[in-house]
């Protein structure tokens, strides 16, 4: 094996790693050596590439390919192909900005032709950048096989799509009230208008609708949208509700309006500014007519309109309990009217145009956008004696999510999918499929779900696949295309795109005598094309349907919550209405990567490091650990901190680098003395316990990794995982330094570092998906030792490992995790922490240094309080090794409950109680303080007890617990199942030993600060004081001369005071001064010439 540097450069290694994949073709060669295995379908969210990737498409491509290695290590044929969405609003909107169209107008004017091009050329703008940011991090996927959108064979498999739902009479065309951007110039999804909701602050108005039989009253009608008053053709009432007329006591005038609503009129109606002159139900107001605000409808609709209607969505909430009807601009006004007679599916008032303006048709507002005519239309109201109270409203409302415009609710003609008859459908297949985390699914996707409106899939804009449809002039004929030859025999043109500039003008003959039947304008919304991808993908049924059919549904799936009405939904409603079969298996869906202080990441705010500039500085194997190792699998959101990636490596990487570097320095060492090694990775007859347990954690981590991989849940896995390199650093390693080194023998040398190369091979594999570059990179170097069956160019080559039953040992990991809990209640200790609660709190940072006992201070005792006799078995069948970590003599067990040595108090949380009990709180709380021990450890054990006929719980009192003992003399810790004391006097011989090891930590210290390694020798130190020696200095003096030999095998040197040695030819290597017991202690390095 080649030397590995003492500082490691994991980014500077990584783009090794890469450059080896490279030469290798790795991926693809993956993809062969597996190519006979069964089927793992994966399919990857297309992401536009008109932006660059950010944080969020890291997190989701790292989960991807977490999943997607880890199929494909446990035997699996994993074809991954990148999707690009390559039509829509985004691309549209950039050739806007390019060229400052603002709406149809002006593109048509440019030409379709020219504009379509356009956005073809600009489509896969930073495509190369996604590729190498994607490489970078380590995903294995294919860009050369990938699937665009725009291409052909992918739109015409949509167009097939298209055609089995109107087959299937799941498609149809009608007018509704949608939300409508007039930035984009396009009516929106339901889903896409809950993406960009604002707060603002928009006008309110109460106008007066004076009553044609009797002028001298007035209904008042409250709105936030002045706009829509000129649209106005009702009013609505609920018909349950109960009205009164009233009349102002100052001005006179009368008014009809909800009881509950005066309010709305009179900030403090109690005052009584009014009188009541009548109380009336809402159905009795059904059907009187009123004088409209605008006569702009007045003749076609004067017969039917101005007249009140009712219906319960009316609330009592806001308002005056009296709702303007603008059919042609609200879901509700618009089913009112239609239900009351007023206007038909096909005749509503709508007086705008595409981009938001008033048409001809509103003479007193012509040409001026709705939001900005607010002030005219309040002023015009104002003048005519109709305004009766002008206000302001701040709410949240929907703003579009590309341009950024205010959404207006508008009808609009477009084709829909139905979807509310399939709610039942939809709703048992998301039963069918699995989530992470479940919650996501069952409560979030199902209400959504189970609210379901009809899908509007068209959208009147240009670069997209166009809708297949071609119609006579009235609607009544329709043909819908659903192949690329189908269309060339009905029009009898060869055709190699179909975009609209290509197809819009071929025309098809009647059957009818209609003519020619011409395509409807309008193209597919490209969640349609993105939730077809199953099918487009493989150009399906065309093409590969053996293929489509083994692999369908696929296995897997992932992305961002935000899907959960995108790309989710439109996949399980497509698979649906297709097949009654749910589009995927599994899926894990992930929360939001925000910025550091918990704001949305912004281009323009720059409140983000740039993920190239992390990933090139600390390596992408860092920032994918620190991503999946977080909240943010879990579907909630992630504050991204370059500070934690940075913490990854020192917390993981690091830890897990010099373990593996402690490996190929000891197995250098053991060849350099003489010996040879050859790795045996079956080794067995192991007797070293710590050997043991890391190989029998090691399988239990196997097992883990296994059982919550099938289960798709990253966040079970990864914390495991990562512990296990802690453990494998701070217990194995720490543990066995000197074993491996070979202190204790050849043989024993042999044996642990055969446990460690195991372990560490095993890791690589385990870790292969989660941090592919630095497995490929121990590995390299390792399987140079490995026999020949282990030996692949790739890591990402070998099988995922396997759980090695003979090493299963549970009795040692609980031996040792008993250990463990020992070993850090001593720490904890030395610290003066007696538990975990005690952490807390504002202690002053002086007083805890004073308290804490250094890990060099030799102790001469360690009680251990039990009454559990495998308990005290298993702890000391490792004494030697809490004898050493704890830094004690000796070891004392006390069989007695940890209870005989703790006193107990219960906090009882005041607030809670007395909220909950009133006045029976102080009674409780007496009978509670008076409980003795053995009721408080039975309320600890049980969770909860009954007081006075009350249920107590642990959340309304907590126990405070305190060693009853000595505590000058005495430390004390505890947990759960064992409490430990320390004795902490330190006698002369004590603070000699203590002093030995401070000695021993300088030239330790030294030696690495000079370069030497533990396998240079020929080393000699001196040692001596700055300043006037004193007893300080004497006792570290003493110290030496009693340890000398120790210090001398410890430290690989020679030791002298330097007023007695020589330095003739010697060659002085380091030096360095700092304080031991409080004096000027220096050190000095030589080597022979």
């Amino acid at each position: 094996m080649e030397p590995v540097p003492e500082r490691p450069n994991f980014a500077k290694n990584e783009e090794e790693i890469l450059k080896l994949w490279e030469e290798k073709d790795a991926f693809q060669t993956s993809l062969k050596l597996n190519a006979d295995k069964p089927v793992f379908t994966f399919y990857d969210g297309p992401p536009f590439a008109t932006g660059l990737p950010h944080y969020g498409h890291i997190l989701t491509g790292t989960i991807k390919d977490i999943i997607t290695r880890y199929a494909h290590q446990t035997g699996h044929s994993v074809s991954r192909r990148f999707g690009w969405d390559c039509h829509g609003l985004p691309i549209e909107f950039e050739i806007d900005k390019i060229h400052g169209f603002k709406g149809k107008d002006d593109i048509e004017s440019f030409g379709i032709a020219n504009y379509n091009e356009e956005c073809r050329g600009i489509v896969m703008k930073y495509s190369a950048e996604w590729r190498q940011v994607v490489t970078r991090l380590g995903r294995w996927i294919d860009f050369d096989n990938d699937y665009k959108t725009m291409d052909t064979p992918f739109m015409e498999s949509v167009w097939w799509v298209f055609k089995s739902l109107f087959e299937k009479d799941y498609v149809y065309r009608g007018y509704k009230v949608m939300p409508y951007s007039t930035g984009c110039t396009t009516p929106l999804s339901n889903f896409e208008s809950n993406l960009n909701y604002k707060e603002v602050r928009d006008p309110t108005v109460i106008a007066s609708f004076p009553l044609v039989s009797d002028p001298e009253v007035a209904l008042l009608a409250w709105t936030t949208t002045p706009w829509t008053l000129p649209s106005n053709l009702a009013l609505c009432v609920n018909p349950d509700f109960d009205y009164v007329k009233i009349e102002d006591n100052d001005t006179k005038k009368k008014y009809i309006l909800l009881q509950l609503r005066l309010c709305a009129l009179y900030p403090n109606p109690k005052k009584q500014p009014f009188t009541i002159l009548e109380t009336m139900k809402g159905k009795d107001l059904v059907g009187l007519k009123y004088t409209p605000l605008f006569d702009y409808f007045k003749e076609e609709f004067g017969e039917v309109a101005f007249k009140v209607c009712s219906d319960s969505y009316v609330t009592s909430e806001s308002g005056t309990g009296i709702v303007h009807q603008a059919p042609g601009f609200g879901e509700d006004d618009f089913r009112v009217c239609l239900a009351h007679g007023i206007t038909t599916k096909t005749n509503v008032p709508c007086p705008i145009d595409s981009s938001g303006k008033f048409t001809s048709r509103i003479t007193d507002f012509v040409g001026k956008y709705v939001k900005d005519a607010d002030k005219d239309i309040m002023e015009y109201l104002k003048k005519s004696g109709r305004l009766v109270v002008r206000g302001y409203i701040d709410h949240k409302y929907p703003f579009c999510w590309r341009s950024e415009t205010p959404l207006l609710y508008r009808t609009i003609p477009s084709w829909f999918v139905k979807v509310q008859d399939a709610q039942e459908k939809l709703v048992n297949n998301n039963e069918k499929t699995y989530w992470v985390p479940d919650f996501v699914k069952k409560k979030r996707f199902h209400n959504w779900l189970s609210n379901a409106r009809d899908w509007a899939i068209s959208r009147n804009r240009y670069w997209g696949t166009p809708l297949p449809v071609w119609v006579s002039d009235d609607y009544e004929e329709v043909v819908v295309i659903g192949s690329i030859a189908e269309l060339e025999e009905l029009t009898g043109t060869k055709i190699t795109d179909i975009h609209r500039h290509f197809i819009d003008d071929l025309v098809i003959p009647s059957k009818q005598g209609k003519g020619t039947l011409k395509r409807v304008p309008e193209v597919f919304d490209c969640w349609f094309e993105s939730g077809s991808m199953p099918y487009a993908q493989l150009h399906y049924p065309f093409e590969n349907k053996d293929l489509f059919d083994a692999g369908f549904p696929a296995d897997f799936i992932a992305e961002g919550i935000d899907q959960t009405r995108g790309w989710f939904y439109t996949l399980l409603v497509i698979s649906t209405l297709l097949f009654d079969k749910p589009p995927f298996k599994n899926l894990i869906v992930n929360g939001l990567v925000l910025a550091a202080d918990g704001k949305k990441m912004s281009k323009r705010l720059k409140n983000y490091p740039d993920p190239v500039e992390v990933i090139s500085e600390l390596g992408a194997d860092a920032l994918r650990l620190y991503v999946i190792n977080s909240p943010v699998v879990r579907a909630e959101d992630l504050k991204f901190q370059k500070e934690g990636v940075q913490h990854v490596i020192g917390d993981v990487f690091l830890r897990w680098y010099n373990a593996y570097r402690l490996f190929v320095q000891n197995v250098h060492l053991r060849e350099k003395q003489g010996h040879s090694y050859t790795f045996n990775p079956n080794v067995t007859g192991l007797t070293n316990p710590m050997d043991q347990w890391i190989l029998a954690y090691t399988q239990s981590l196997l097992v883990h990794t296994h059982t919550e991989m099938k289960a798709y849940r990253l966040y079970t896995v990864v914390p495991k995982l990562v512990t296990f390199i802690s453990d494998l650093a701070n217990w194995y390693v720490r543990l066995n330094r000197n074993r491996l080194k070979g202190d204790a023998g050849e043989q024993e040398q042999q044996l642990s570092l055969d446990a460690l190369g195991i372990v560490l091979f095993t890791l690589c594999k385990a870790m292969a998906p989660f941090t592919p570059f630095f497995t490929d990179y121990v590995y390299q170097n390792l399987k140079k030792v490995l026999p020949e069956a282990d030996v692949a160019d790739s890591v990402h080559y070998l099988s995922y490992p396997e759980p090695n039953e003979a090493l299963f040992n549970e009795e040692i990991e609980r031996r040792v995790t008993r250990m463990q809990d020992v070993i850090g209640l001593g720490r904890q200790a030395r610290e003066g922490i007696e538990d975990d609660k005690t952490k807390k709190g504002g202690k002053d940072a002086a007083q805890e240094k004073s308290k804490l006992i250094p890990m060099k201070q030799p102790l001469s005792e360690l009680i251990i309080y039990s009454n559990d006799e495998q308990y005290i078995s298993d702890v000391l069948s490792l004494e030697s090794y809490i004898l050493a970590e704890v830094n004690v003599r000796k070891i004392t067990i006390k069989r007695e409950a940890i209870s005989s040595a703790i006193s107990f108090r219960p906090i009882v949380d005041q607030k809670r109680l007395g909220a909950r009990l009133k006045a029976a709180r102080s009674k409780v709380v007496a009978a509670i303080e008076a409980l003795d021990k053995e009721a408080l450890l039975k309320f600890e054990a049980d969770g909860e007890m009954t007081i006075e006929g009350h249920v107590i719980t642990t959340e309304d009192v907590s126990l405070a617990k305190e060693f009853r003992g000595d505590t000058t003399k005495q430390r004390a810790a505890w947990n759960a199942d064992v409490l430990i004391l320390l004795d902490v006097a330190v006698d002369p011989a004590l603070q000699r030993e203590y002093l030995m090891r401070e000695v021993v930590n300088r030239i330790q210290r030294l030696r690495k600060a000079s370069g030497l390694l533990a396998t240079d020798s020929g080393v000699s130190v001196t040692y001596e004081f700055e300043g006037e020696e004193n007893s300080n200095s004497t006792e570290v003096v003493e110290a030496i001369t009693a340890f000398s030999a120790d210090i001398e095998s410890t430290t690989h040197t020679s030791l002298a005071s330097a007023a007695s040695f020589s330095t003739d030819g010697k060659q002085v290597l380091g030096t360095s001064t700092s304080a031991v017991n409080s004096v000027q202690f220096k050190v000095t390095l030589y080597r022979s010439n």
